[in-house]
């Protein structure tokens, strides 16, 4: 999520918005399915190329980007690549995948836990949701991205894991996965109407793992229509 984010079009029309709906609604089928493909001893990639298989059976032009499968360890890194290790009990795993549907991207991440997760596991779970939670709650049309950078951050911040927040909270998206406006510490931008961005904080503790919850959310006046529907408490398969 670097600083040169495409800056056309940030507000999209009604028509865009709805390819947008549309895009991200193959994500929650997707995810759906994928619930009950994830198992013990597979791999990343197997879970990986499910998604990209599913993700086109159920409309998708193409790949909105390369999609990401962690588990375990791996999952400590932001834009890790699906590799051969094999999920196992007690591991968090996190996906993150789009689709794009009539030019325009969805995009969804989700982790979940394999068995059994230890309680530090389902305390950082519990922060990034909360975290989450809090940049939504803010987000409508006139507040500064900068600010909802901070409702995540400072929860993070303050549950002991601010060193662990690696990126930032959000961006836009559209015909591209990365757009303006970016949701980032000493971000100038300002939400407007019909903008749609991710909110997606995260921690990633080295050695250990990661969490990541990202929603779509389409800006309004009044706070924000939210494209993503798949649930966001906790699943343990």
């Amino acid at each position: 999520m670097g600083e040169n984010l495409s800056r056309d079009n940030m507000i999209k029309n009604s028509d865009e918005i709805l390819k947008i709906l549309k895009a991200e609604a193959l994500g929650d089928k997707c995810f759906e399915h994928i619930l009950g493909y994830i198992r013990p001893g597979i791999t990343e990639k197997q879970v990986s190329e499910e998604i990209e298989k599913t993700l086109f059976s159920l409309g998708a032009e193409r790949l909105a980007f390369d999609t990401i499968c962690v588990s375990g360890i791996n999952s400590n890194q932001p834009h890790g690549v699906p590799s051969d290790k094999v999920i196992e009990e007690g591991d968090l795993v996190t996906m993150d995948f789009g689709a794009v549907y009539q030019g325009f991207c969805g995009d969804m991440t989700r982790t979940v836990g394999i068995g059994f997760l230890s309680d530090e596991q389902k305390h950082v779970y519990d922060t990034v949701l909360k975290a989450q939670k809090a940049a939504i709650d803010i987000c409508k049309a006139g507040i500064r991205c900068d600010d909802i950078d901070k409702a995540a951050r400072n929860l993070i911040d303050d549950a002991g894991f601010g060193g662990y927040f690696i990126h930032t909270t959000g961006h836009g998206l559209g015909r591209e996965v990365h757009e303006a406006p970016r949701l980032g510490t000493g971000s100038e931008d300002i939400l407007a109407e019909n903008m749609v961005v991710t909110i997606e904080p995260g921690i990633y503790i080295p050695d250990k793992f990661g969490v990541r919850i990202e929603d779509l959310a389409i800006i309004t006046e009044f706070g924000i229509i939210n494209a993503t529907n798949s649930t966001k408490d906790l699943i343990i398969l």
